[in-house]
């Protein structure tokens, strides 16, 4: 039976963390400073756990390990080749931009928040939203006080722009 129908033994499978999402064709990879930081420091630490790698790949698994290591350095090269840092404003404008903290209402009350970053940042657990996403576009460049319109599967929900705050 060809290898491409068989599942490999969940035992053995090292779990390396799962590529992010492609950005479409011309869109330009901006990052936070602290997003890129991460991504370095990610890399950093996979080089040197390939180098121990290297040398103990005599059994399948360590092969095995050390080819999803190697796909994901080269993901971060390029990811990190690619990047556009944006930093934090040093002057506020008083609008959300990219990096932004944005505290929202929604109709019912309840109060949310969001940080607006890079494709490759993106964390909805954190409240951390591609610059790329429907929320995010919704808010950009909207002032404190504002009440957008998000359109959702559920229906149309109106966000008011509660505080908007930087932090690196």
């Amino acid at each position: 039976m060809s290898k491409a129908f068989t599942k490999e033994d969940d035992a053995n499978e090292n779990h390396l963390p799962l590529s992010r999402p492609v950005r479409p064709p011309g869109v330009a990879n901006y990052l936070t400073g602290g997003g890129a930081r991460q991504l370095r420091e990610e890399l950093t630490r996979l080089q040197e756990e390939r180098s121990h790698l290297r040398g103990h790949a005599e059994d399948d698994e360590s092969a095995h390990r050390l080819r999803r290591l190697e796909f994901r350095l080269r993901e971060l090269a390029e990811r990190l080749d690619s990047a556009q840092v944006v930093p934090t404003p040093a002057e506020p404008t008083g609008e959300v931009q990219f990096g932004a903290r944005v505290a929202v209402r929604d109709g019912t009350g309840n109060e949310l928040s969001y940080r607006i970053v890079g494709v490759d940042e993106a964390d909805f657990d954190r409240g951390w939203i591609s610059w790329q996403s429907p929320l995010a576009r919704c808010l950009m460049g909207r002032r404190v006080g504002a009440r957008v319109a998000l359109e959702t599967p559920a229906g149309e929900r109106t966000l008011e722009i509660l505080r908007i705050s930087f932090e690196e």
